[in-house]
């Protein structure tokens, strides 16, 4: 890939602001495999904390949420214990089964560590990911989250869209982060679909949207003007108080490094005013996760954001 805006123009630069990394990700194949790797992956391999501390060297980041990857309970556990251990992360979005009568309970143990500032399922991993959505034991789970006040992160295509508008009216006061932009077709360019589906789940006021996972799903050369419109779309949709940052590491290595997914999201914020900008870069993770307030933030040996 280049690091050119397709205008000719290098990587944006502006001063430091404290970056929370809302989306990352850390597994141990000798602990647990991660099925969904290929074979001769370049990521088919363990990515620890002290890897994603090489990773950020010289970035700004301050705290990052760790992500569930498998529907799996010994998963997040070990994703807690990690949490406590590890000052650089800020919480953990986890997993328990909404479906199950004893989902309650689960949380109330999962919410006792601390740590706990989200869940995710791999709705992905379902035959039919909208009807799983849509169950009613799901739908009593997501009104026990709601309950205890945590977000919701949604991991979805935009075939499912609809469904997911169709939750934000049915728990107006549950908040749902759209990880990933919704997987956008960014490789083919087919903006519009997607595009139109995306305004209408903005629409809800209780959809936050993750600026997250864009290169996986460009072209293996992309530059920074394929991914333009698309985030200019989501940016436009959600605005600059609705969108957080997330590096999607370490799946987003088979595309990019740390520092270029940074520069993205910098450039995307290129035009928002300071403000909006530390919003979008860390601010909002902070408010919709419930995560502590930020320190300063110290300068950073790299101009890239």
């Amino acid at each position: 890939m280049t690091r050119d805006d397709g205008q000719g123009r290098g990587p944006a630069t502006a001063a430091p602001v404290a970056v929370v990394d809302a989306h990352v990700h850390i597994w141990d194949l000798a602990a647990r495999d991660q099925a969904w790797i290929p074979a001769g992956s370049p990521i088919r391999r363990t990515f620890t904390l002290a890897g994603l501390r090489d990773a950020i060297a010289g970035c700004p980041v301050e705290k990052v949420i760790l992500v569930q990857v498998i529907n799996d309970a010994d998963e997040t556990a070990d994703l807690l214990r990690q949490a406590a251990a590890e000052d650089l992360v800020a919480g953990v979005v986890g997993w328990a089964l909404l479906a199950d009568p004893a989902f309650p309970q689960a949380l109330a143990a999962l919410r006792g560590t601390g740590w706990l500032v989200g869940v995710r399922h791999q709705a992905l991993a379902e035959l039919d990911p909208a009807g799983w959505l849509r169950s009613p034991a799901v739908q009593a789970g997501l009104a026990e989250l709601d309950r205890a006040g945590l977000p919701f992160d949604l991991i979805v295509r935009p075939q499912h869209f609809a469904t997911v508008a169709g939750i934000a009216r049915a728990h107006p006061s549950l908040q749902l982060v759209l990880d990933h932009l919704g997987k956008p077709p960014i490789a083919t360019g087919d903006l519009k679909p997607w595009a139109a589906g995306l305004r209408e789940l903005a629409a809800e006021p209780n959809v936050s949207c993750k600026l997250s996972g864009v290169q996986t799903v460009a072209a293996a050369d992309w530059k920074y003007s394929d991914l333009a419109l698309f985030l200019e779309v989501a940016l436009d949709a959600f605005g600059p108080d609705r969108m957080l940052f997330g590096s999607d590491w370490p799946v987003a290595t088979q595309a990019a490094s740390y520092p270029q997914i940074l520069d993205v999201a910098s450039m995307a914020c290129a035009a928002l005013s300071p403000p909006e900008r530390a919003a979008v870069l860390g601010g909002n993770a902070r408010r919709i996760y419930r995560l502590p307030p930020s320190t300063p933030c110290p300068q950073a040996s790299n101009s890239l954001i």
